[in-house]
């Protein structure tokens, strides 16, 4: 008989729930994207325990670079000559600028109105100290690209006008700015999508990131432009006007913005650094200048690459052309297409074309659009030209092996994990270190700015960077001195480290520049040159007895290979030189090669053979094109030139005292300079039309622009006016003549 407590006990029991079966336990794999993610966060903190104090003043406190202003007569002579006196300064700092004597103005050349589009490159601004390939942007004609660019650089400016005062940021002012912005255009213009999270661009773009704390005083400007690269910006609040330069007006004290190089010096790096706004911009660079034509005139002596008479004129012999005459600027060695070529830059043996090379590169950039930092290809030396629009900040790194040994070091300590992924990071040009924490890493830096009208010099190894500061156009090219060929040495061993193919070939070059030896015009440099010959004969030639007497087979005698031409290096040269890379370090077999029977087309060079198959050594053979007895003939003929050939006689253009003067000068104009926002270009074609006194009003007031001190340099006139006043006309103008045509548009 059950009682009554059993059958409570009963009930307990039915009703109390069935007991969880464990799961088994499972190893956690995360999925690619939180590894990284992950991996991410790390590097995060390890870094903020390397950088735990960000000073800002670091940046104002970095040296300028040195600047030169040549003669006429100095201008008119082969610019490679005049590097060669100021090198042994200008070298030092890593790069240097080259501003042209009074008269210097060159046409412009560009196609402006070229249908073709070209490709942008999408820069996360906010991202560019992560290490992280930057996505194809928008594609753009000329025209669409300055009218994407000039919106922007004046969304930027507006966040920073006299009116945007703390308290201004009401709901009636932001829809004011909004229409002011919209009204710039659309058409070439991006559209934009805003989230919550995040903004997706085709153009440039910038959010506020609340989590971020600003080191500067904030923005406080809140608008969105529909149909447009420009996004909405949530603003933090503060005053900005305490973080800008004042100019005085009248007798009463009047707070004027002044969008400087040094505050968008600051905002960049804030931006970079802090990420206190995302901001994404549309970097037009390594432009083909085949598609939209070079910023200058094409060479009719054949001086250019692009020449159809390339190095075949019969007019190279004549007088060079007057300084300043319309056949001046297509012939001058200062023309980008030619200074390849000069007489006295190594790269003229190139007889075919290589793009950024001895080619010109174009560049478009718009504000924030950033060259990350890197060296040259084989650690040439480059010349960028700026044609028009608003300035380059630079920064340089003299190319000294500990300078920049120790901007590698940067690198692996604040991207060591990337850097385990990616061992060639610094070739991929996607990463920008702020100057400050290579200063504090023991790094020597400088930084110039560059305007219209002005060349940027970089020597051999030397790491580069920097930023637009607005709608301009650039043009870059290489060259080579003689002195580069130890740092040509140094970038063919990185090169092979990484299995990274060279441009040409090395080997090719140096043996090229040995049999033009009565071209050779310094002892210096044929001592040079000959130490280079020895070096890779007497590695070639151990290497082959030890191939040898391990058992490969020398099967020159038995097989006739066509001889390596030395006068030049052509297309048919090159073409051969890409059949013969090593498979292992990608260098240009030029002296001789190891094959085996089981391949028909992969060969080895002489310190990687071994990598090559696991065939059995007697299958292995040599094939060699450049006999021993060659190889000493040519250093010979080297060494004879040398003795022929008294010490170099150059002398030096410098004068510390103007150097430090034009270094005052550079600063002082940092901080005052009023950046422009204009185009390099009329953003439309012009055609006759009908034009209200607001239109006109804007063309009175740009055409009295220019600064009466610089009226005599039309290319520095158009970039460099500092008076405000005239600044805030056009402005007015401009806001008042949009304001016109959405009246006509709505009407």
């Amino acid at each position: 008989m059950t009682s009554l407590n059993d059958n409570n006990e009963g009930d307990n029991m039915s009703t109390r729930p069935s007991k969880r079966i464990r799961v088994p336990t499972q190893n956690f794999a995360p999925d690619p994207e939180t590894a990284e993610e992950q991996r991410m966060l790390e590097q995060a903190l390890a870094n903020s325990r390397k950088d735990t104090v960000r000073d800002v003043e670091i940046l104002s406190n970095i040296p300028f670079g040195p600047t030169f202003y040549p003669t006429k007569e100095e201008f008119s002579g082969d610019p490679l000559i005049y590097l060669e006196k100021i090198r042994s300064v200008a070298e030092k700092y890593g790069i240097c600028k080259i501003v042209p004597p009074e008269g210097w103005n060159p046409p412009f050349s560009v196609d402006l109105d070229c249908p073709k589009k070209f490709q942008t490159k999408d820069q996360s601004i906010h991202r560019l100290q992560e290490g992280i390939s930057f996505g194809d942007g928008t594609e753009y004609s000329v025209r669409g690209y300055q009218k994407m660019a000039t919106a922007w650089s004046k969304k930027w400016k507006r966040r920073y006008s006299a009116s945007e005062t703390p308290g201004a940021d009401t709901e009636d002012g932001a829809e004011k700015k909004e229409t002011d912005v919209g009204a710039i255009g659309e058409g070439d213009l991006p559209s934009t999508t805003v989230s919550s999270l995040e903004v997706t661009s085709t153009g440039p773009s910038i959010t506020s990131s609340s989590s971020v704390p600003h080191t500067d005083p904030p923005v406080t400007s809140s608008s969105t432009v529909e149909g447009s690269d420009l996004s909405k910006t949530e603003d933090k609040g503060g005053n900005v006007a305490n973080n800008y330069e004042m100019k005085m007006g009248g007798d009463t004290q009047q707070e004027t913005v002044i969008m400087s190089p040094e505050n968008l010096e600051r905002d960049y790096w804030d931006i970079v650094e802090t990420q206190s706004h995302e901001v994404d911009v549309d970097y037009g660079n390594d432009i083909d200048t085949s598609e939209v034509g070079s910023g200058f005139p094409i060479s009719q002596r054949g001086r250019s690459v692009n020449s159809p008479n390339f190095q075949k004129s019969d007019r190279d012999d004549l007088p060079e052309p007057e300084f300043g005459t319309e056949e001046y600027y297509r012939e001058t060695f200062w023309n980008l297409n030619n200074i390849p070529n000069s007489k006295n830059s190594v790269l003229r043996h190139l007889k075919v074309g290589i793009n950024g090379i001895n080619v010109p590169w174009l560049y478009f950039g718009c504000l924030f659009s950033t060259f990350c930092w890197h060296n040259e290809d084989n650690y040439m030396y480059s010349i960028n030209y700026h044609h028009k629009g608003a300035p380059k900040q630079w920064y340089g790194v003299p190319g000294t092996k500990q300078d920049a040994d120790g901007v590698e070091r940067v690198f692996k300590n604040y991207l060591s994990m990337k850097m385990r992924d990616v061992p060639d990071l610094l070739h991929h040009i996607t990463t920008s270190f702020s100057p400050r924490i290579l200063n504090q890493e023991g790094v020597r830096v400088c930084k110039l700015l560059q305007h219209a009208g002005e060349y940027i010099v970089t020597f051999p190894r030397a790491f580069h960077g920097g930023f637009s500061l607005g709608p301009n156009c650039g043009e870059a090219v290489n060259f080579a001195l003689h002195d580069w060929i130890p740092h040509a040495v140094d970038a063919n061993e990185r090169y092979r480290t990484f299995a990274r193919p060279s441009v040409f070939s090395h080997d090719r070059l140096v043996y090229t520049m040995a049999h033009w030896a009565k071209e050779l015009r310094t002892k210096e440099i044929c001592s040079a040159l000959a130490q280079e010959l020895r070096r890779l004969k007497n590695e070639e030639l151990l290497l082959r007895a030890k191939l040898i007497k391990a058992g490969v087979r020398d099967v020159s005698n038995d097989v006739a290979l066509p001889p390596n031409r030395l006068d030049q290096l052509d297309e048919e040269s090159a073409d051969y030189d890409d059949k013969r890379l090593c498979h292992s370090c990608k260098h240009i077999c030029f002296f001789s090669a190891v094959c085996c029977e089981c391949s028909e087309s992969k060969v080895s060079c002489l310190r990687h053979s071994h990598y090559m198959c696991r065939c059995s050594i007697n299958r292995k053979y040599l094939l060699v094109w450049t006999k021993e007895k060659e190889m000493n003939d040519t250093i010979a003929k080297v060494e004879r030139r040398g003795e022929e050939l008294g010490d170099s006689n150059l002398v030096s253009l410098v004068n510390d005292d103007l150097l430090e003067k034009y270094a005052t000068k550079d600063k002082n104009h940092h901080k005052t300079y009023d950046v422009s926002v204009d185009p390099i270009c009329a953003l439309e074609k012009e055609v006759p039309q009908l034009v209200s006194s607001a239109t006109s009003s804007i063309a009175s007031a740009r055409s009295s622009s220019a600064s009466p001190e610089l009226k005599h340099h039309p290319v520095q006139a158009s970039s460099r006016s500092n008076d405000t006043v005239t600044a805030q006309q056009i402005t007015s103008a401009e806001q008042l003549g949009e304001n016109v045509v959405q009246v006509d548009q709505s009407a």
